[in-house]
C-alpha cells in the first residue's frame, strides 16, 4: 500500500504489539492513536473503509466511525475488514463474531473455514486467498499461474556468490520476527542456538532477515557484532533478495507468523519458534482449542512442521529439533510434500475467480489474486 503512494498518519510500528501483557504500557498511545484516526477518516469521508488486520485497533476505529456517523444521521461509508478474526483457534471463539455485523459490512476471509463461519454468525464474507500468494504473482511478472506453480524458486547460486560463502558453508535462514517485542525475545534465543549447533556444522553461515521497521533494524544490527558464526543481514522489502537466500538454504528457524507461509512458498523446511510474557503464554495455553501455532499445521491438522513454542523454546530444545531437521532428508521432503497441499488450500475457490471475471476485471496481476478479488468486491459493493 505504501509503494501504492499510501502516507501514514503514523508508523505502524506504533501500533503493532502482540499478547496480554504486553499491551498495557502502550494503551494511552493506542487511545491518542485511535481518535486521530478517527477524526481524520471523518475529515476525509470516505465512500469506504477498509481496515486490514490489527482487530483489537480495528474494530473499535470502525465501531466508533458508526456511531458517530450514526449520530451525525448522514450517509456512511460501507465497511470492510481484511482477515476475519481467529474465531477457530480459542475455545467460544465464534462469540467473538457476535456483533460484527454492527460495524462491519463485509470481512475478507484468508483461509477456506472462516467464510463460512462467518456467514452463519450473519457478516457477509468472501474467502478471497492468503495474501502470501501475491509474491508468486508479483516475482512471476502477473503471468498466469496454475495451481501447482504456486511457488518461488530462487537463485540460491546468485545468492552465495553475490555474498561470497564458501560451496560448502551450510547456510541457515534465520526470521527473528517483524516487530520489535519478538525480536528482543527471540534474537538471543536464535544466537544461543547457533552457539550450539557451529561445532556440529563447521562452516556454518546465518543469513538474517530483517523486517522494514527502524526499530527492528537498529537492533539487529547492534546484535551481530557478537554473533558467533558469520552473520549476512537482509533487508526486507526486496522479494526476490529473500527468496533468493531461502533457496541458499538447508532449513530455516523462524518466528511464528506469515514468514511460516513464505517458507512453504520456497519449499524450504523449517522450525518454527516462539515465546512471549508468562501471562500471556498462560492465556494461550488455557484459552487455544488448537494444539499448534503455524499456519501450515493448523490447515494440515498435523505437525509436518515442528514447533518449539513458550517454556520449550529454549536454546538447548531448539538446536536439537533443528539439527534433526537438517540431518534427516526424510523430515525435510515431508514438509516440502505437505506445503504443495497448503498452497492449494489457501488458493481461492473457483467460484470466486469466476464471480471476479463475470463482473469485468480484466486486471494485471490475474483476476484471481487476493488482491483482485478483494478490489473487485469493493468496487461492486458501490455499484450497487
Amino acid at each position: 500500500m505504501s509503494n501504492q503512494g499510501l502516507k501514514s498518519l503514523f508508523p505502524m510500528e506504533n501500533i503493532a504489539v502482540m499478547g496480554i501483557w504486553e499491551l498495557l504500557p502502550h494503551f494511552y498511545n493506542f487511545r491518542v492513536k485511535l481518535k486521530e484516526t478517527v477524526e481524520a477518516a471523518l475529515q476525509f469521508q470516505p465512500h469506504v473503509v477498509v481496515t486490514v488486520d490489527s482487530k483489537g485497533f480495528s474494530f473499535r476505529l470502525l465501531k466508533q466511525l458508526r456511531a458517530r456517523y450514526n449520530q451525525q444521521r448522514s450517509d456512511r461509508p460501507v465497511h470492510f475488514h481484511y482477515v476475519a478474526p481467529s474465531f477457530w483457534a480459542w475455545k467460544g471463539g465464534e462469540a467473538r463474531l457476535k456483533g460484527l455485523s454492527k460495524f462491519v459490512d463485509h470481512v475478507f476471509c484468508i483461509l477456506p473455514n472462516e467464510e463460512a463461519g462467518c456467514k452463519l454468525n450473519g457478516l457477509n464474507a468472501t474467502f478471497v486467498g492468503h495474501p502470501i500468494l501475491e509474491d508468486v504473482l508479483e516475482l512471476n511478472m502477473g503471468k498466469e499461474t496454475a495451481l501447482h506453480e504456486w511457488k518461488i524458486t530462487g537463485n540460491g547460486e546468485d545468492f552465495r556468490k553475490k555474498y561470497a560463502i564458501a560451496s560448502g558453508a551450510t547456510v541457515i535462514t534465520l526470521l527473528p520476527g517483524s516487530r520489535l517485542q519478538e525480536v528482543t525475545r527471540m534474537l538471543p534465543i536464535f544466537s544461543n542456538t547457533m552457539k550450539l549447533l557451529k561445532d556440529s556444522f563447521p562452516e556454518l553461515v546465518t543469513v538474517i532477515h530483517v523486517a522494514p521497521n527502524q526499530l527492528v533494524d537498529n537492533y539487529i544490527a547492534k546484535a551481530v557484532h557478537k554473533w558467533p558464526v558469520p552473520a549476512i543481514l537482509i533487508p526486507g522489502g526486496t522479494p526476490q533478495l529473500k527468496y533468493d537466500a531461502f533457496n541458499a538454504s538447508l532449513v530455516a528457524l523462524c518466528t511464528s507468523g506469515t514468514v511460516a507461509m513464505e517458507l512453504q512458498l520456497a519449499r524450504l523446511p523449517c522450525l518454527v519458534t516462539y515465546r512471549a510474557h508468562f501471562l500471556t503464554e498462560w492465556f494461550v495455553r488455557h484459552k487455544a482449542k488448537i494444539p499448534y501455532i503455524s499456519l501450515p499445521n493448523i490447515l494440515l491438522d498435523s505437525p509436518v512442521i515442528p514447533e518449539a513454542l513458550f517454556q520449550a523454546c529454549t536454546p538447548a530444545k531448539v538446536a536439537f529439533l533443528l539439527k534433526e531437521l537438517m540431518n534427516n532428508t526424510v523430515l525435510q521432503q515431508q514438509q516440502i510434500a505437505a506445503a504443495e497441499k497448503v498452497m492449494e488450500l489457501l488458493c481461492p475457490p473457483n467460484r470466486t475467480r469466476n464471480n471476479t471475471e463475470q463482473q469485468g476485471m480484466k486486471p494485471s496481476p490475474p483476476s484471481y489474486s487476493p488482491s483482485m478479488i478483494a478490489a473487485s468486491t469493493i468496487l461492486s459493493y458501490k455499484q450497487r
